[in-house]
């Protein structure tokens, strides 16, 4: 037998794996990955372009965002546009249910998800060991519980956990983002100031926030990215 969190309004669990236990209940479904691939997308919104995530790391990636007439996010730090957010602050502005969220946009992407219905999903992305198992992020657990925070409804203790984990460490982000596993290796990487741009809080539910949409046979805006994971 399959237990799912059905009877709650708020509900959350881990990875890929929790999609498909979520999303056939639910109004809206929410990804989280603060470090670093919702702080970017937040980012590159705000600037007015559109991203396509494609999740495979490999050559396809430029025949894909070739296709799209997109351009492609290059591996950090190689130039160019990619997950490194500061590059994305280049991104000339004015340009833009899944949505992706990340600390920078909850309230908006809160918002967002009570206009469009009361039953709402949100995934903390994970990271991966090196067999490619699920490891839980910390950072994605205080992620999704910003975003849960910002919602009316009743709670799985799935969801009270996150909302939780965000209680305990909203006023110590940058130092419980630095110190946390995903924090250190970006920092030894040379990436701090990914850790940085991404533990900034914002309270303005007007702003942008990205949406998963359907559709890749469109003809896609100019400043459109692809990226991969």
């Amino acid at each position: 037998m399959h237990y799912d969190q059905a009877e709650y309004d708020l509900r959350c669990e881990w990875g890929l794996a929790g999609v498909p236990s979520l999303a056939p209940h639910g109004d809206v479904l929410i990804v989280v990955d603060v470090l670093v691939f919702s702080t970017a997308v937040d980012i590159a919104v705000a600037r007015g372009a559109s991203v396509l995530p494609y999740c495979w790391r490999d050559s396809s990636a430029r025949g894909f965002a070739q296709s799209k007439g997109a351009l492609l996010a290059s591996p950090r730090p190689g130039g160019g546009y990619s997950l490194l957010p500061p590059s994305l602050q280049s991104i000339p502005a004015g340009a833009a249910a899944t949505f992706t969220a990340c600390l920078r946009n909850c309230s908006a992407v809160a918002a967002h998800a009570r206009a469009r219905g009361s039953r709402i999903a949100v995934v903390p992305a994970g990271e991966q060991w090196g067999d490619g198992a699920l490891r839980p992020a910390i950072e994605d657990l205080i992620g999704v519980g910003a975003v849960l925070a910002n919602l009316p409804g009743r709670p799985s203790p799935e969801a009270e956990r996150a909302i939780a984990a965000f209680e305990r460490f909203r006023h110590s982000l940058h130092d419980t983002l630095a110190r946390s596993t995903s924090g250190k290796e970006l920092v030894e990487r040379g990436f701090a100031c990914d850790v940085r741009g991404s533990r900034r809080i914002s309270g303005e539910p007007g702003r942008v926030c990205g949406r998963l949409k359907a559709g890749c046979g469109q003809d896609w805006p100019p400043h459109t990215i692809s990226m991969t994971g």
